[in-house]
């Protein structure tokens, strides 16, 4: 899945996490901070990250992203 991001979204950060029972590839959580969601809304962020995702996707029950300005990412970690 990581693989996608990087070829599609030239992104700062990317963080993908397998949250299904027992590991089984069904559900997963994301981070993706890139500077192209810079000035965008959350829908559109996601509709990116979705459309980089598209084959992906049809496997996969449950994707629960969090998408991220560079500027955002570095406010977060400050916390």
């Amino acid at each position: 899945m990581g693989c996608s991001l990087q070829n599609l979204i030239h992104h700062q950060s990317s963080d993908v996490e397998d949250t299904s029972p027992e590991r089984c590839a069904a559900s997963f959580k994301v981070l993706v901070v890139s500077a192209q969601f810079e000035g965008k809304p959350l829908l559109q962020r996601h509709r990116m990250v979705n459309m980089c995702l598209a084959e992906e996707l049809k496997a996969i029950h449950a994707f629960e992203q969090k998408t991220l300005t560079p500027e955002h990412w570095d406010k977060m970690k400050q916390q």
